[in-house]
């Protein structure tokens, strides 16, 4: 009995090893059985590790391209206090910022952690695997079935690792196959180049060596401070100052170097072995530069020392002080040229130093973005002075944002906006002055905004029943609100005027044969004495003398007039030409006829007539 019973344990342990075998085998069995697949198969899974390969690297590019996003995400678009968007558009690739600014003036910080990259890349390979186009084997009469894709990617330095768990099964005939692990080796930098993004991008917000290299083009390309010694305005054309600025911008951060660079200034030394290019392409990347004190066509500087009562400084000056706001995106590639990865910064500048909000908050765009919650109903009727309707595109600002309405049709836009306090309602329109009202959404729907019509006017200027065609001149129109337009003659004779009541003064300039003379002055100062009592804190007045080179003082005021509280009609603007009609003063020939010109300004009038 015993040795039945022996037998039949022996026979049960038999089955249970039998069967765990059998099922090990159909779970490992593409192990067991290798990579070895009947001949006329192969090509299938040939074409199927093609695919895998010609997916991974797609998926590669785009993150590489994307700032290692391949989701770049949803884009939220600027307004006019920042024009940048949440991406970049470059080539037709809309990249995220690693570095931005949002409409509200927070810092955004969007840098993609590595395994959020291997992640995006798995994920792309997971929804594109299965769509491997084996159409012309179908034609053939394989029959091939496919199950659900799951992929693993590693992303090493020089190495790309991919790994899919994908069942693929083909007969043919007689012949059957199958494979589920479909593994990857690609020979791709990826991580290398990510790595040393990472690098340049810490370097950046560390040190703001981009901010640093925008403060000196915008020392070396415009005027911010400076004095001259003349006694006629010095004038600059914004539009041009702004030109300037983009070229060297572009100029000099382009040979941004940090690798092993003998040019000194320009190298970072930070040893990246990959070449390092740092783009900014003003004319497609979005600017904002602003200058302050200036007008959309000029940028003036008066001079001091023509005022009544400062005769006695013998001279006249020009000093000027600028301040400048910027703001532009520049785009960091790493790479070899073929194979690049990139992400772009905005470098910011405010009020001529680097801007305090850098790394002080960080926020997600879609948290702080205003305009996103309009929610409020807004009716707004547009006329013109008569009440007539006019067609306007319209904004509100609410703090820093400013929330694109749309236009008005027949004059009544009905639209939604934010809720919010002692907004800005803004209504502009071709051939209009903007209008800007105070306007609180959170309690009221409805608004009225009256545009002024605005004329461009050319401004003839003459002397003596003479136009002034040979002379530099300058015209200012000052309106009772507090703004001004400036003609310069002739550069820019004509200029956008308003009905209204204005203060006008013109003056004339030519060439000065007048010469400040050379001099000489003594200044002294305290110093240390040298020997033991120096070191005890003792002084002597040492004296030094200063040589003071003659000046020439190239213009001289010729002419000119003032006009004070002349309104202006529409009628007399609607003929687009004004006439100024001005007294002429002697050429000076000594500081003292100069000034005297100046002062003599203050009591000389001027005459108005349009044509």
């Amino acid at each position: 009995m015993e040795n039945k019973l022996g037998q039949v344990t022996l026979f049960v342990i038999i089955a249970i090893v039998v069967v765990g075998v059998i099922g090990l085998f159909f779970v490992f069995k593409d192990n067991f059985l290798g990579d070895t697949v009947p001949t006329t198969l192969a090509p299938v899974y040939s074409r199927y590790s093609e695919c895998l390969s010609e997916e991974s690297n797609n998926g590669i590019s785009l993150l590489q391209s994307g700032g290692g996003r391949i989701d770049v995400g949803e884009v939220f678009a600027g307004n006019d206090f920042n024009p940048f968007s949440t991406h970049l558009n470059f080539l037709g690739f809309r990249i995220p910022y690693w570095y931005g600014i949002s409409g509200n003036n927070l810092v955004i910080n969007n840098i993609p952690a590595l395994n959020e990259m291997e992640d995006e890349l798995a994920l792309f390979i997971e929804n594109r695997l299965n769509d491997c186009d084996f159409s012309d084997f179908y034609a053939q009469g394989f029959i091939i079935e496919k199950g659900d894709v799951d992929v693993s990617v590693t992303i090493n330095l020089d190495e790309v690792l991919v790994s899919a768990n994908a069942p693929l099964s083909v007969s043919f005939g007689e012949d059957v196959a199958r494979k589920t692990n479909h593994n990857l080796n690609l020979n791709n930098k990826l991580g290398s180049l990510y790595n040393s993004a990472i690098s340049i991008y810490n370097k950046e917000r560390d040190s703001l060596f981009l901010e640093n290299y925008a403060l000196d083009v915008l020392q070396s390309y415009a005027p911010v401070d400076g004095v001259e010694i003349q006694c006629s305005p010095k004038i600059w054309k914004t539009n041009e100052v702004v030109s300037e600025i983009k070229q060297g911008l572009n100029a000099n951060i382009g040979k941004i170097s940090f690798g092993n660079s003998k040019d000194v200034y320009f190298n970072q030394n930070m040893g990246v072995e990959q070449e390092v290019n740092i783009l900014y392409l003003p004319e497609i990347f979005p600017s904002k530069i602003e200058v302050t004190p200036a007008t959309q066509a000029l940028m003036i500087a008066e001079p001091v020392g023509t005022q009544e009562g400062m005769g006695i400084m013998g001279f006249c000056y020009v000093p000027y002080h600028f301040v400048y706001d910027l703001r532009f995106p520049v785009l960091i590639q790493v790479g070899d040229g073929l194979n690049n990865f990139q992400f772009p910064v905005i470098v910011d500048i405010d009020n001529n130093v680097i801007s305090p909000i850098a790394g002080t908050k960080i926020v997600e765009e879609q948290d702080i973005d205003v305009c996103a919650f309009s929610e409020n109903d807004l009716t707004v009727n547009t006329y013109d002075l008569n009440l007539n309707e006019i067609d306007a595109n319209l904004s509100y600002q609410c703090f820093d944002s400013i929330c694109n309405l749309g236009q008005s049709e027949n004059g009544v836009l009905e639209t939604k906006v934010p809720a919010c306090v002692n907004g800005y309602l803004i209504a502009e329109a071709e051939g209009y002055d903007e209008s800007k009202v105070l306007f609180s959404s959170n309690s009221e729907s409805f608004a009225e905004i009256v545009l002024e019509r605005e004329y461009d006017v050319e401004v003839e200027l003459r002397i003596g029943g003479k136009v002034i065609s040979n002379s530099s001149s300058v015209v200012h129109f000052t309106i009772d609100d507090g703004s001004s337009s400036s003609a310069i003659i002739p550069e820019s004779s004509t200029v956008k005027l308003k009905e209204g009541l204005y203060d006008i003064k013109a003056y004339v300039y030519g060439n000065s044969n007048v010469v400040i003379p050379a001099s000489r002055k003594t200044e002294c100062f305290k110093t240390n004495k040298g020997g033991i009592s120096g070191f005890f804190g003792s002084t002597e007045e040492r004296c030094v003398d200063v040589e003071i080179p003659s000046t020439k003082i190239d213009y001289a005021l010729l002419g000119g007039g003032k006009l004070t509280e002349y309104y202006l009609l529409a009628s007399e603007l609607e003929t687009g030409k004004i006439i100024i009609e001005v007294s002429e003063l002697a050429t000076p020939n000594s500081l003292e006829q100069l000034q005297y010109n100046f002062e003599v300004f203050e009591t000389l009038g001027l005459e108005v007539s349009f044509q």
